[in-house]
């Protein structure tokens, strides 16, 4: 029986995010910086431009919009981007404040993007932790 078939309601979105942060090994800024640092963790901006352009961005991040995500990053697309090097490339994805960011990190895992996870609190997370914004 399928998951359709024991709810027809489908499963709400709370539920969703919750079992999909399960398979993911979230951190948090300071993290996310270092390792960013470090060259460990490529960082992906997902925001629309008016959030980008009213906040700021991150310094060295790839920005990626949601809707474009899986073609630039799937190392075996013909539409990826030349960092997109491998599936075992660590992909941090950031968001807004950390929702959206983790539904397209589970959809990376689905490429094969194994290490691909997202920033807790996302943008907005890394801006109070006092890290860079341009």
């Amino acid at each position: 029986m399928s998951a359709a078939e024991r709810d027809p309601a489908g499963t709400g979105i709370d539920e969703l995010l919750e079992r999909v942060r399960e398979g993911l090994d979230r951190i948090g800024p300071r993290e996310a910086y270092t390792a960013a640092g470090a060259g460990e963790a490529l960082l992906v901006d997902i925001r629309y431009a008016a959030l980008r352009e009213r906040d700021g961005l991150i310094p060295g991040a790839l920005v990626i919009e949601r809707n474009e995500l899986e073609w630039r990053l799937d190392p075996r697309g013909n539409h990826r981007v030349p960092e997109a090097t491998g599936h075992d490339l660590r992909v941090v994805v950031v968001c807004n404040e950390g929702y959206a960011s983790s539904l397209a990190a589970a959809s990376l895992h689905q490429l094969g993007l194994r290490r691909a996870t997202d920033l807790i609190g996302g943008f907005q997370a890394w801006r109070a932790a006092g890290l860079p914004v341009a």
